[in-house]
């Protein structure tokens, strides 16, 4: 296969290689589970790493019976403010801290919100889209919503 000289694949070349259609990965980009670089024409292309992703996000659905909301919903908790390095005064009113629907990239009104080129290249996406790094990333997460969880049934104890 053909790569761009900056080590990129075209998205056809990417579909082709991994035998999937060029109209699901595009929907993966739409429902906010991958973020392909763009051209300034609007072609679409993938690195390594994107293509390691698209693979991951392949596995989930055929192995372990994930759909896309799912995984989606699995990205929501990846505890996007820790790998970022914000302080809690900035993620406290962040609307990627609070909304477990989606993960941080694809939060509509999120304050950090910034071109995709600067969402493709954060930690938290970088960081996110590698299944390896999942399991400890949903870790963090799990022991920090049981941190909430224990403040606030505190506060009502008291």
């Amino acid at each position: 296969m053909k790569e761009s000289g900056n080590g990129r694949m075209k998205i056809g070349q990417v579909a082709q290689m991994l035998s999937v259609s060029v109209p699901t990965l595009r929907m993966y980009e739409r429902e906010g589970i991958l973020i392909p670089w763009k051209s300034t024409g609007g072609t679409r292309y993938f690195d390594k790493q994107d293509i390691d992703w698209i693979r991951c996000i392949r596995r989930m659905i055929s192995e372990l019976g994930l759909n896309i909301e799912g995984i989606r919903r699995l990205l929501a908790l990846i505890p996007c403010h820790e790998l970022r390095g914000c302080a809690a005064a900035q993620y406290a009113h962040c609307p990627t801290y609070h909304d477990a629907s989606r993960p941080c990239w694809s939060v509509a009104g999120a304050s950090r919100r910034s071109p995709r080129k600067e969402c493709h290249d954060c930690p938290a996406y970088r960081n996110s889209i590698s299944c390896s790094n999942l399991k400890g990333l949903f870790e963090i997460r799990l022991r920090q919503l049981e941190a909430t969880d224990s403040r606030i049934a505190a506060d009502h104890s008291s």
